[in-house]
């Protein structure tokens, strides 16, 4: 199998900055950064590098897909709904639609049950009331 990285140790806060602004918005992920508090700064600067450099750049998989695998993989976990709504978002903005994400979702009823299955729904049409 191809090697799928596309980053470095030197770049990958960069690319995954990058990615992370093309999916969720420049001024998004700016205010984002600037509004949080000093000791968690990092932890920003690990999603960037971490999540999107050494994850969101690799290839195979495009822009589109990895956002749906992860809005399913968030809503599998539970608990997440914040994290949930972001990447239904996310999703719309890479060009996935409400139906992609219903049917990804229902994909996932029988491995992850109702509630879950029902949180992530929730999600879904909180966001996509807001289109």
């Amino acid at each position: 199998m191809e090697k799928q990285a596309k980053v470095t140790e030197e770049n990958r806060f960069a690319k995954g900055l990058a990615v992370q602004q093309e999916i969720f918005g420049e001024d998004n992920i700016k205010a984002m950064r600037r509004v949080a508090p000093q000791e968690l700064k990092h932890i920003q600067d690990y999603l960037s590098a971490y999540c999107f450099g050494d994850f969101y750049t690799r290839g195979t998989l495009d822009l589109k897909m990895r956002e749906l695998v992860t809005f399913c993989a968030i809503c599998c976990l539970g608990g997440c709904e914040p994290q949930a709504k972001a990447h239904a978002g996310a999703n719309l903005s890479v060009g996935n639609t409400r139906e992609m994400l219903v049917e990804a979702i229902t994909q996932c009823l029988p491995f992850i049950g109702f509630p879950r299955t029902l949180n992530a729904i929730s999600c879904i049409n909180e966001v996509t009331a807001e289109k």
